[in-house]
C-alpha cells in the first residue's frame, strides 16, 4: 500500500490530526526561508505527544551535516530529507537515516537516480509551491522505491498512484493557508491514496 507523508508540520493539532487520518510520515521543516519552518524546539515538543509507529522526518536545505545530526538527535527524528545537492563527505558525516531528494528537472534526473528517494518538481524555492512533475516521465520507471511530491491533490493522487510509487508527499493542497493544515483535504487525500474512500 503506498504510503503518506504530511510535510510542513508546525502545530500539534495538524500532527495528530494528520496520524489519526492514517498518515504514515510527518513532515518539519527546518528551512527557515520556508513559510512552513518550525522552530526545533516546538517540533521535540510535538515529537513527544505524537504515538508509536509514526515516522518523523526532518527536511534540511544547505546546511552542514552537523546541523542535521543535531537536530535529529535533540528532535527524535527518525530521518532526515535532504532537499539540496550535498557532497559524498557531507553524507558521509550524517549520523542518522537519510533520504535523498531529487529535483527533477527532467526525465533523466530520474533515470539517473537509484534507490529510496524523494522526487521532487523542481523549484528554485526548494518546494512547497505545488509545482507537479509530468506524469510521462515515470513511463516504464520502477516507481517502488520512489517517494512523489509536487503538485498532488486529492484530484490527481490517484491517477498517480497507479505507477506504484513508494509513497506520496503532500503539503501545500492540503492546507488553509501555508503552515496550517485543513483536517478534511488532509483526511480526504489520505482517503483516496489508502484506497478508503
Amino acid at each position: 500500500m503506498t504510503r503518506v507523508k504530511i510535510c510542513g508540520i508546525t502545530n500539534i493539532k495538524d500532527a495528530l490530526d494528520a496520524v489519526a487520518s492514517g498518515a504514515d510520515a510527518l513532515g518539519f521543516v527546518f528551512y527557515e526561508k520556508s513559510p512552513r519552518y518550525v522552530d526545533k524546539d516546538i517540533v521535540k515538543d510535538i515529537i513527544q505527544k505524537l504515538p508509536p509507529f509514526v515516522e518523523r522526518v526532518g527536511l534540511f536545505v544547505n546546511c552542514d551535516a552537523k546541523e542535521v545530526n543535531e537536530t535529529i538527535s535533540y528532535c527524535n527524528l527518525s530521518l532526515a530529507q535532504i532537499h539540496f545537492e550535498a557532497s559524498d563527505e557531507f553524507y558521509e558525516n550524517l549520523k542518522c537515516k537519510y533520504i535523498k531528494v531529487i529535483r527533477a528537472k527532467s526525465k533523466d534526473d530520474i533515470l539517473n537516480s537509484h534507490g529510496y528517494r524523494l522526487v521532487d518538481a523542481f523549484v528554485e524555492s526548494y518546494g512547497g509551491e505545488g509545482k507537479r512533475i509530468d506524469p510521462t516521465w515515470f513511463d516504464g520507471v520502477d516507481c517502488s522505491n520512489i517517494i512523489l511530491a509536487g503538485g498532488l491533490t486529492v484530484q490527481n493522487v490517484t491517477k498517480m498512484c497507479e505507477f506504484g510509487f513508494y509513497g506520496v508527499d503532500v503539503s501545500s493542497s492540503v492546507e488553509k493557508v501555508k503552515g496550517k493544515k485543513d483536517r478534511i483535504l488532509v483526511d480526504s487525500f489520505i482517503k483516496e491514496v489508502k484506497g478508503s474512500l
